[in-house]
This record gives C-alpha cells, sequence and structure tokens, in this order.
C-alpha cells in the first residue's frame, strides 16, 4: 500500500491542490458562516493542509503509527473562538474526507488500473483517520466554547454586581458602561427580585446577565431565564445573579406593568420580594436593597408568596428598623405579650385577623369560626391591656405595626436598619 501511495504521490499532490480549490469554492457558495469569516485564499489554504494531513494520516495508519492530532487540536480551538459554528467546521472536514478518498481512487486508477483492489484495505484506515481528525477538532472546539462561555458568564455577573451592588455613582461610567455590555438601555423601566433562601426556583447560573448574567437568563447573565438575555414568559427581560448570599433577578419590564412579576415568578414556587420601578440601571442598587426588605415581610414559613414594596410599606418600615421594631413592641404590645401563651396566642391572632378584614369585627368572626360578640370581647380586652383603642386611628397604626413586628420576630426573619419608606394607615371597617 504504501508503495502505491509512493508511486502516485506527485499525482495525488496536483489532484488534492485541484481538490482544495473546488472545495473552498463549495464551501463559501453554501456556508454563509465561513464566508463571513474567511477569504477565498485563507480557506483554500487551510482546506489544502487538512487534505494533505489527511493522507499523511493514511501513510501513518497503514503503517500502524498514530496520527499527528495538534494540528486539527488548534484548527478547533481557533474556530472556537472565532465563532465559526461547529456544524460548519465538520462538514468541511467530512467532505474534504470523501474528496480525499476520491483523488486517491481517481489517481491510482490513472497510474495501475489494476492495483485498485489492493487499494480497498486503505479505505478503513482512511476513514479512522478521518474519524481521530474530526473528533479532535471537535474536543478541541467543544472545550474551547465551554471555557469561552465560563469566562462570559463571569464576565456577565461581574457587570450585573456592579450594577446590583452600586459600583460608583448612579450615573458614573462604570453604571453605563456595565448596562450598555448588559445590553439594557440608558432609560426604562426596571425592578429588581430577590428570593428567599431554600426556594424550589432556585437553580441554574449566574451572569447573568442570567445569568448576568440569564438570560433564567444568568447573569447569564433559562422558569424565567437565568442570568441570561433570554426572554421570560410574557416578554419579560430577566438576568439572573446566584450568589451564596441568595438569588437576585434584573427585570427589563419594558411596557409592562409591575404586577406582572408575579405572574413570572409564579412557577418557581418561591418567596420573593420585589423592589418598585426604577427608570435607570444607576438606582438598581437602591431597587436591590428595597426588594431584600420586602422578602423580609414575608413569614419563612407561609409558603410561595411574591411581596411588592408597595403593597406593604407598613411591614417593611418595621423589617427595616430591627431596634425600633423591638421597642414598638414591647411598648405597644408589652403586656399582652407578657400573657401566658395560649391567651397571648388568641389575642394575637385576633387582632391580626381583625386587621387583614380591615376592621370588620363580623368577618373577622367568620374567619375565627367564632362569634361575633366573642371577636369584640377580645378586642375589648386588647384595647384595655395596651391602653389603645380601636377607634382611634393612631392607635390603630401603632397596634398594626407592633402586630407586624411580632409576626417578624416570631418568624426569624434578619432585619437590618436603613431609611424608612413612609407608612400607610390600615382601613377601618364596620
Amino acid at each position: 500500500m504504501e508503495r502505491i501511495i509512493e508511486e502516485i504521490r506527485e499525482d495525488l499532490s496536483r489532484r488534492i491542490a485541484a481538490t482544495a480549490d473546488r472545495l473552498a469554492d463549495r464551501t463559501l457558495a453554501e456556508d454563509p458562516a465561513y464566508a463571513a469569516l474567511l477569504g477565498r485564499a485563507e480557506l483554500r489554504e487551510r482546506i489544502h493542509h487538512n487534505l494533505r494531513q489527511s493522507v499523511e494520516g493514511l501513510v501513518l495508519g497503514v503503517r500502524g503509527l498514530p496520527v499527528e492530532l495538534a494540528d486539527a487540536r488548534a484548527t478547533g480551538t481557533l474556530r472556537a473562538e472565532q465563532g465559526l459554528p461547529l456544524a460548519s467546521l465538520l462538514r468541511t472536514y467530512r467532505r474534504g474526507g470523501r474528496l480525499v478518498w476520491q483523488a486517491l481512487t481517481e489517481a491510482v486508477a490513472a497510474h495501475d488500473p489494476e492495483a485498485l483492489p489492493r487499494l480497498l484495505p486503505a479505505a478503513a484506515v482512511l476513514w479512522d483517520v478521518l474519524d481521530q481528525l474530526t473528533d479532535a477538532v471537535a474536543d478541541a472546539y467543544r472545550r474551547t466554547e465551554a471555557a469561552r462561555s465560563d469566562r462570559d458568564r463571569e464576565r456577565r455577573a461581574a457587570l450585573l454586581d456592579a450594577l446590583l451592588d452600586g459600583a460608583g455613582p448612579p450615573d458614573g461610567p462604570a453604571v453605563s458602561e456595565a448596562a450598555a455590555q448588559l445590553g439594557l438601555p440608558e432609560r426604562g423601566r426596571f425592578a429588581v427580585v430577590v428570593l428567599g433562601s431554600g426556594s424550589s426556583g432556585s437553580s441554574g447560573s449566574s451572569g447573568s446577565s442570567g445569568s448576568s448574567g440569564g438570560s433564567r437568563g444568568s447573569a447569564d447573565p433559562g422558569g424565567p431565564g437565568r442570568p441570561g438575555t433570554e426572554p421570560a414568559p410574557g416578554g419579560l427581560r430577566v438576568l439572573w445573579r446566584i450568589r451564596a448570599d441568595g438569588e437576585t433577578g434584573l427585570v427589563e419590564l419594558g411596557h409592562h406593568p409591575l404586577d406582572s412579576v408575579r405572574e413570572l415568578l409564579g412557577p418557581l414556587g418561591a418567596r420573593a420580594g420585589v423592589s418598585p420601578v426604577v427608570e435607570t440601571p444607576g438606582h438598581l442598587a437602591r431597587a436591590r436593597w428595597l426588594a431584600a426588605l420586602a422578602l423580609r415581610t414575608v413569614p419563612a414559613s407561609g409558603g410561595p408568596c411574591t411581596a411588592l414594596l408597595d403593597e406593604r410599606l407598613p411591614t417593611a418600615l418595621v423589617a427595616s428598623q430591627a431596634e425600633l421594631a423591638g421597642r414598638l413592641r414591647q411598648v405597644v404590645l408589652g403586656p399582652v405579650l407578657a400573657l401566658p401563651a395560649e391567651d397571648r396566642r388568641v389575642l394575637l391572632n385576633t387582632l391580626g385577623t381583625w386587621l387583614t378584614c380591615q376592621g370588620s369585627t363580623t368577618y373577622a368572626a367568620q374567619r375565627l369560626y367564632c362569634h361575633r360578640n366573642t371577636v369584640s370581647n377580645r378586642l375589648r380586652r386588647l384595647e384595655q391591656l395596651t391602653g389603645r383603642t380601636l377607634s382611634d386611628p393612631a392607635h390603630v397604626v401603632e397596634l398594626a405595626l407592633a402586630h407586624a413586628a411580632v409576626l417578624q420576630r416570631a418568624a426569624g426573619e434578619p432585619a437590618a436598619a436603613g431609611p424608612k419608606p413612609a407608612g400607610r394607615t390600615p382601613r377601618r371597617g364596620s
């Protein structure tokens, strides 16, 4: 076999050169990815080199020697870095392999037709060589692509952190650059979501930009796309970031209302806090703090819940001021908290239900499965113990905030000092 190849070497070299011309023209005509990346001269030279390498691999294979794969690996690495699709690369390699066999058989037939039967065993060797070359190309390509994806996720994660952590002034160049690289407009409608620990929806990558990172667009920088840039259900774009301190999502709302975030988070089965809408990327760090504050208004044992901060301002006010919340509990509800456990539970549960029912004793009784007079008697006792009357709106505000402070302490939610949002007085009914 070696002797036959040696005898036709010059003719085979000419045929391989012509084959490289034809394959380069066909590739540029049929594959836009190659046409956008390489000129004809460069592509033709690369194909010519690969075809010669296939022939050399055949000679080594016939001798039982290992095929040299370093060049194929280098090609896979280079094309991955250039962004050429792997399918395009492998298709050209496979076409080249078939054309090498065709050129080989034509050269043997022209030199000595009777030698063709002796060429058949070389077919298996050539296909094995081609398999080794394409495997080496593909493996190097995938390794490079994975490394590049990791770098991209890390970069998007860092950019997303810069926005969510507040790197520099809100209108500074660091914020503008991070927003631009994440594809965020200078002005728009954004919100931040913070998921509670242990949420069933927590998974995926960081980035992005999801995540941060993504698309959950990650940051990559997909449940909604994690950090990454992929649109989430409903047309929202979300960049998710997962860190040791929890999972955070940057939501680009577009024209959608803030309440649409509930639908976005519903499939996750998570406890979540949602910030108010902000209009620039520079205010996302503040929005993240507010989203975390909203999350602290959700009981840890209460099951999935999406808390919009603006719907929970009184409770958030309590959550943001740990020291004052403790003082509020003691000053307003101290006598109630000093009761035996069962009495304390009954009075606090009645007060909470009455507040939830907007001051309606009738509705509260229905929820508590007791008579209306029973509720009234409990509330009167609570008034006597606290020195507050439920007919005074100012006293109702104190009792509502103190009750929220009791619930948060019982839930074991962390509290942190911070700016106080405005409170909201519960409405009273009949």
